[in-house]
């Protein structure tokens, strides 16, 4: 998405609205006025973003962030329908194109348009409160932010204060080629595991970008330009319940339920490990000691 907005850095801002809509009303902070009075004449600087949000920076220091949640559309052009546009923004032609329109467009309203000043953005998405982004997390990073919980690998990379920018269907992807079960405790993992883990993350999240992102069968997403994504034609388990595995052909594709979310994974390359060798015989000695009645 982040990619796609790349014609709007180094033009300036002409309008900005707050679109009509009966629906749900998104979040709008602070109010269209408020923002007008900012961002009127100033160039964008920067498509950047802040966990699964789009941070748009602009000269001024002020960054604009749109977090679409599960149902919003950053576009450029050619809006779904009227009905659920909720926000706009014209830019001034540059080097020769034509002005364009920003648009958020969001079925459901569930996402939000927020605008801050640079320290304001720097303490709101600092490292206590999102973590690093997965596409620069380090492997040693990545360990020491989950290596102590006993939470489940998959609920846990769902976590953004602990990593930033992984959603629900590419958690299922990223421990598919790391060869995890979802299942597994995050204490459990070997260091080997977590190597597995870092690559396969660097691996699937390019992919995904490469691919513009995935649109499933309800076409919810959209690229910038309004057109479908194509990873979605490069699953290897994410919506593939029963289909045998590409990887290792012998096993099928599971579905499960994990935090409410849908998880998918194969039976066989995927498998649950017995507990470490340490933890039993931490078990071994405790039943030893056991003192008799």
């Amino acid at each position: 998405m982040c990619r796609g907005l790349a014609p709007i850095v180094g033009r300036h801002v002409v309008s900005l609205a707050k679109a009509r809509c009966r629906c749900r009303p998104i979040q709008l902070d602070p109010s269209p006025v408020a923002m007008r009075r900012r961002l009127i004449g100033q160039s964008v600087s920067e498509i950047g973003r802040a966990g699964k949000r789009v941070a748009i920076h602009f000269t001024s220091g002020d960054v604009l962030v749109i977090e679409p949640r599960m149902t919003g559309l950053v576009l450029l052009c050619d809006r779904p329908g009227r009905q659920h546009l909720r926000f706009q923004m014209g830019l001034a032609a540059h080097n020769g194109d034509g002005p364009v329109d920003l648009l958020y467009w969001d079925r459901r309203g569930l996402g939000s348009v927020r605008l801050f000043e640079r320290d304001q953005f720097k303490r709101q998405f600092s490292l206590e409160r999102l973590g690093p982004d997965a596409m620069l997390i380090t492997v040693d990073q990545l360990r020491d932010r989950l290596a102590g919980s006993r939470r489940e690998i998959k609920v846990a990379l769902l976590d953004q204060r602990a990593v930033a920018g992984i959603g629900n269907l590419y958690a299922s992807e990223i421990l598919h080629v790391a060869r995890l079960h979802p299942q597994a405790p995050c204490n459990r993992l070997r260091p080997r595991d977590w190597r597995n883990l870092h690559a396969a993350m660097r691996q699937v999240l390019a992919e995904a970008i490469h691919y513009e992102g995935s649109t499933l069968s309800d076409g919810t997403y959209r690229n910038a330009l309004n057109r479908q994504g194509q990873y979605q034609n490069h699953h290897r388990v994410y919506n593939l319940q029963g289909k045998p595995c590409r990887r290792c052909g012998r096993g099928s594709i599971v579905r499960l339920v994990q935090a409410q979310r849908s998880t998918y994974y194969c039976a066989s390359c995927q498998r649950t490990r017995a507990p470490l060798r340490e933890d039993r015989t931490e078990r071994k000695i405790c039943i030893a000691t056991r003192v008799p009645f």
